[in-house]
């Protein structure tokens, strides 16, 4: 399931357009929106890419079948 599911994304590193299998990203669900994220490794450059990921993005990685982890709030 996950190995068909193609998305294309920008390198924030060297602007690259890439596409990537939905097994090439990991998404990170925070406490709340501004900490949820998702990375992927850019193929051109080699750069750990790290962007926000709202709930429509969330909704397509997650359905895709990507790995996903919940971050605990860090208790002060």
């Amino acid at each position: 399931m996950g190995d068909s599911t193609r998305f294309k994304v920008y390198c924030s590193q060297c602007r690259e357009k890439v596409e990537l299998a939905a097994a090439a990203f990991r998404l990170a669900l925070g406490a709340t929106q501004e900490r949820t994220f998702y990375s992927f490794t850019c193929p051109s450059c080699g750069a750990a890419v790290r962007k926000p990921a709202g709930e429509k993005i969330v909704a397509a990685l997650t359905g895709a079948g990507v790995s996903t982890m919940r971050l605990l709030p860090v208790e002060g």
